[in-house]
């Protein structure tokens, strides 16, 4: 039984601000930083990021903090 992987979680945000894909990779960079999260990618034309995460380790308040840390709107889960 594969533990880690049954602890992760998938969600997609909405985030604002960004203008060019310069912004899509910050947030991306700074979401992927966070310990607990597994892989996040950003899509600039669809202003969201989708993130696989450990839940027992990090939090959407954990993503909200790094996006707005990074200089961007959170706007929430999608």
């Amino acid at each position: 039984m594969d533990v880690q992987t049954e602890l992760n979680e998938k969600t997609n945000l909405s985030i604002g601000d960004m203008g060019c894909s310069g912004c899509a990779n910050t947030v991306q960079e700074a979401l992927n930083n966070i310990d607990g999260v597994a892989n996040a990618t950003v899509d600039l034309e669809n202003e969201s990021a989708s993130i696989i995460y450990k839940a027992n380790v990090v939090s959407i308040d954990d993503f909200r903090r790094a996006v707005e840390e990074a200089g961007y709107e959170f706007r929430g889960e999608k």
